[in-house]
């Protein structure tokens, strides 16, 4: 990706990956899987883990720490961003997307 985009966008896509990644395995207890597409200049990327529960995003405290803030993060800086669940019991997918050739940030 960081052949095909701008600096400042592969970062971001960097950390809202990590992001969705992280809350897959620490909600839930079967691992993720990542897809990621990039077509011209739109880049989508799929977290898909085993459980129905939807994500919400929080608002977290100062005594939170550094918990609580992926999908906050995930609803700034994405240019789009949902939850489609799967099949009843098989899951969910968290997505975001990017324009690739922006800057950092909401477009």
């Amino acid at each position: 990706m960081r052949h095909r985009c701008r600096t400042d966008a592969a970062e971001v896509a960097e950390l809202l990956i990590t992001e969705l990644v992280t809350n897959a395995l620490v909600h839930t207890d079967r691992g993720a899987e990542v897809h990621a597409s990039l077509a011209a200049t739109r880049l989508r990327v799929e977290v898909r883990d085993y459980a129905a529960r939807r994500p919400r995003p929080y608002v977290p405290t100062a005594d939170d720490g550094t918990h609580g803030r992926g999908l906050v993060l995930v609803q700034e800086l994405a240019d789009d961003w949902g939850v489609d669940a799967l099949a009843l019991g098989s899951g969910k997918v968290v997505w975001f997307e990017l324009d690739a050739r922006r800057d950092a940030g909401p477009a």
